[in-house]
């Protein structure tokens, strides 16, 4: 990107990025090809100031992926980000004449995927920061580690709070607000999010696997009975080797999103079986 053209950039009307009913004007509206986030990465914790304002930060590194949070929200560059790697979707996304198709991978002040183009710089990509994914790789809605990474960001997208819990309400990124809705949000399916016999049945999402099996991201579903008693949480760990009890991501009645010890499916006679996602390839 030209110095002339970053002059450009900057002196966009701020006004043209504070519609969220909008979100092309901060870049949400191009399609990008969503690419696998790597379990570990080369770290360069890089810090860059930013411009324009209400900056929509991403799940995943696709601007279709649901929001995590806002920067910027009051005045430009207000905010600065902390890069720790970045992704070439292999898309180009254009905001004034700053165009570049790499997301950055922030860790503050907000942890998800930034388009570069919102930050302050004349390269069309984060400089000292390290290229990683791979576009075109995995599968369309991502890989485990995604999957954990959107189920955490209901922990506190109530205002620092868990998204309270409702079998008709929808969360502000479109998903249902209830166990399924949650499930379906974490694994980036399209909005409002399918039921729990959907998750459970559909062979195009899920497979049955043992409980033993179950890896970081796959699904614990009982999905019997009526919309009271059917459930679905998202398996994060086992706490042990002899698989007493795992720790698990939930949407439940009273608190809302949980993050907790569970041992459902573990004891003999229980409704619940394990299920792995099959946009994980295995």
């Amino acid at each position: 990107m030209s110095p002339h053209a970053r002059k450009l950039r900057r002196i966009l009307p701020a006004l043209a990025l504070t519609c969220l009913t909008v979100p092309a004007l901060a870049v949400s509206a191009h399609a990008t090809t969503p690419t696998t986030t790597p379990t570990s990465v080369s770290r360069a914790d890089a810090s860059f100031p930013t411009w324009g304002t209400r900056w929509i930060v991403h799940a995943t590194s696709d601007i279709n992926s649901p929001s995590v949070g806002m920067i910027n929200q009051n005045s430009a560059g207000q905010d600065r980000i902390t890069a720790d790697y970045q992704v070439d979707t292999g898309r180009r996304v254009c905001e004034g004449s700053a165009c570049s198709t790499f997301m950055a991978h922030i860790t503050a002040p907000v942890t998800g995927f930034l388009t570069v183009v919102a930050v302050d710089i004349p390269e069309d990509r984060l400089p000292g920061v390290p290229v990683q994914g791979d576009p075109g790789g995995g599968s369309p809605t991502g890989s485990r580690q995604q999957t954990l990474e959107r189920a955490a960001t209901w922990l506190t997208a109530n205002g620092g709070r868990p998204v309270p819990y409702s079998q008709s309400a929808h969360w502000r990124d479109g998903y249902r607000q209830d166990c399924s809705g949650y499930a379906s949000m974490a694994l980036g399916l399209p909005t409002p999010g399918t039921n729990t016999v959907g998750l459970a049945t559909n062979r195009n999402l899920t497979r049955p696997i043992a409980m033993g099996e179950l890896q970081p991201g796959d699904l614990v579903i009982d999905a019997i009975g009526n919309s009271n008693t059917r459930h679905v949480v998202i398996f994060e760990r086992w706490n042990d080797a002899a698989h007493t009890s795992y720790t698990a991501y939930e949407q439940r009645s009273g608190p809302g999103t949980t993050h907790r010890t569970l041992t459902y499916g573990l004891n003999g006679g229980s409704e619940y079986r394990a299920y792995r996602p099959v946009q994980y390839g295995d």
